[in-house]
C-alpha cells in the first residue's frame, strides 16, 4: 500500500511540473536558460561597470520591438505557468535594459558607431511577414512572424558595432556567445519535436538557421580566443 501511494504521489508530482513547465524538452530548456544567462551578463556588466561601452541601442531596441510583437496574446492565450513568466521577464528586461543604455548609462553609448540602418531591416520583416505567416490574415499571427523574422537579424547591429570598433571586452563577448548558443539550443529543441512529435514551424526554422548562421563568424573567434583568455578581435 505505502508503495503504491508513493508510486501515485510521484506520478501526480511529475504530471504538475510537466504541466507547468508546458511540457517542455532539454533542448527547449537548455535554450532559455542561455536566453536568461545572456540577459544576466549583460545587465552585470552595466551594472557593475557603470557603462554601456561596446553595447548595441539598436540591437536592443530591436528585442524590445521583437518580445513585444510576439507577446501580445499574453493576456489571451495561456501555455503553461512557466511559459507566461518568461515571457514576462523577457519583456520586462528588454525594456529595462534600453531604459538603462538610452538614460541611465548614455554617457557611455557609442553613438558614433552604432550607426546599422535598422530600417533595412524592420522593413523587410514586415514584407515577410505579411506575406508568410500561419493563419491567414490574422493580426496576432501576422506580428509573430515579424517577431520570428525580425529576431533572426536583430543581432547585426551589435555585430556591426564589433566590427567597427575591432572587438569586445570579455563581457560582451560573453553575452553574444550566450545569446547565440540560446538559439542554437532552440534549433536542436525543433529538430527533436520534429522526429519525436510530428511538430514544424518552417518560419522559426528558416528565422532560427538565419540567426544562428550570422553567429558562425563570432563563434570562430570566441572559441579560438576569448576561451583561452585572450580579447576577442574581429577584422574590420
Amino acid at each position: 500500500y505505502q508503495r503504491r501511494v508513493h508510486g501515485d504521489v510521484t506520478k501526480s508530482t511529475g504530471i504538475r511540473t510537466f504541466a507547468i513547465l508546458g511540457g517542455m524538452n532539454a533542448f527547449r530548456l537548455a535554450g532559455d536558460i542561455m536566453h536568461l544567462l545572456s540577459i544576466l551578463i549583460i545587465v552585470w556588466k552595466m551594472l557593475t561597470q557603470r557603462s554601456c561601452a561596446g553595447l548595441s541601442l539598436k540591437t536592443q531596441i530591436l528585442y524590445a520591438l521583437t518580445f513585444s510583437t510576439r507577446y501580445l496574446d499574453l493576456p489571451f492565450y495561456f501555455v503553461s505557468t512557466y511559459n507566461t513568466v518568461m515571457k514576462i521577464i523577457f519583456l520586462l528586461t528588454s525594456y529595462h535594459i534600453v531604459f538603462l543604455m538610452r538614460y541611465r548609462f548614455r554617457a557611455s553609448y557609442d553613438h558614433k558607431n552604432d550607426t546599422f540602418r535598422v530600417r533595412y531591416l524592420i522593413i523587410p520583416c514586415v514584407i515577410l511577414a505579411l506575406c508568410f505567416h500561419r493563419k491567414w490574415l490574422d493580426p496576432l499571427e501576422i506580428l509573430w512572424s515579424f517577431s520570428e523574422f525580425l529576431e533572426a537579424v536583430a543581432i547585426l547591429p551589435q555585430l556591426f558595432l564589433l566590427q567597427r570598433t575591432g572587438g569586445a571586452e570579455t563581457l560582451t563577448s560573453h553575452y553574444l556567445f550566450a545569446l547565440g548558443g540560446y538559439r542554437f539550443c532552440y534549433i536542436l529543441n525543433w529538430i527533436y519535436r520534429f522526429y519525436l512529435e510530428r511538430q514544424t514551424n518552417w518560419i522559426s526554422w528558416v528565422s532560427g538557421t538565419v540567426q544562428t548562421l550570422l553567429y558562425a563568424d563570432f563563434f570562430y573567434h570566441y572559441l579560438s580566443k576569448v576561451i583561452y583568455g585572450k580579447k576577442l578581435t574581429l577584422p574590420s
